[in-house]
């Protein structure tokens, strides 16, 4: 069976880094080079090979939403009046610079777009979407779900 990771010139150090990386972002590079046995400065060099060749591309702290009063997870599915290439542009153009959506991602289905925002509460929600979401370029029609549970949210890649 072939190696899955042969393709992407990554070995099984820098697989196993990556990894450990996703379950701990805050391990330093020397603790990081202990796990994986190898010294600080070559765990250093494989770390920036990562970084340029787009293997990590961030390192963040995952703030609580809860403890900064975002508690309520919405997803919200977008239709737009048409799907043409100018209008899927203006629609990704405009919902980049709404601080509140966290991910929007182009779908096939139902909808064109699914978003996912966090807000305090249904009436921030309600706010938002009448000053906000329906008066992005092209939006026919929304679709909003509130998540009552979140099961999953955020898992680490499995690979």
């Amino acid at each position: 069976m072939e190696d899955p990771f042969t393709h992407l010139k990554l070995d099984r150090i820098d697989v196993k880094m990556l990894r450990l990386l996703q379950e701990d972002g805050r391990l330093t590079n020397a603790e990081l080079a202990q796990r994986v046995n190898l010294s600080p400065a070559t765990c250093h060099r494989r770390m920036q090979r990562l970084f340029r060749g787009g293997f990590i591309t961030g390192v963040r702290a995952m703030v609580a939403p809860r403890a900064v009063g975002r508690g309520a997870l919405v997803m919200v599915g977008v239709v737009l009046d048409r799907s043409t290439p100018e209008s899927f542009a203006a629609f990704e153009r405009a919902v980049v610079s709404l601080g509140f959506v966290l991910d929007c991602h182009l779908v096939a289905g139902d909808f064109d777009y699914v978003l996912k925002i966090r807000v305090g509460d249904m009436a921030d929600f309600n706010r938002l979407h009448g000053e906000k979401l329906i008066a992005l370029p092209g939006v026919r029609q929304t679709r909003t779900f509130f998540v009552m549970k979140e099961v999953i949210d955020n898992a680490p890649l499995d690979f």
